[in-house]
């Protein structure tokens, strides 16, 4: 049974950070990234890391601020957020596909996690 474990998130004041942990069980994968989705809004995507591929990617829209890093030996990924705004505040989801193209769409993947809560206050 394959599994996207998340954990890390929760509340932080603006400027804060924090770092999301995603850990895959089951199988490995090549490609893994992470999206938010704020109410009322669609699913965005914020970072992905291809072993295989030999990329990490992270969007302009939070380039400078997200970083993602991972432990291929571990099945792991991290997304560390910093200088965070309220704008952030949106379930993160963590993401895994077998896969190394485009990673920003959701609809390429093949697993997801449950998701996991940040909210930043002003």
């Amino acid at each position: 049974q394959v599994q996207l474990v998340e954990s890390g998130g929760g509340l932080v004041q603006a400027g804060g950070s924090l770092r999301l942990s995603c850990t895959a069980s089951g199988r490995t994968f090549n490609t893994m990234g992470w999206f938010r989705q704020a109410p009322g809004k669609g699913r965005d995507f914020v970072a992905a890391l291809s072993w295989s591929g030999g990329y990490n990617f992270v969007p302009d829209s939070v380039k400078g601020r997200f970083a993602i890093s991972g432990d291929n030996a571990k099945n792991t990924v991290y997304l560390q957020m910093n200088s965070l705004k309220p704008d952030d505040t949106a379930v993160y989801y963590c993401a895994a596909k077998s896969g190394i193209t485009w990673p920003g769409s959701s609809g390429s993947y093949e697993y997801w996690g449950q998701g996991t809560q940040v909210t930043v206050s002003s």
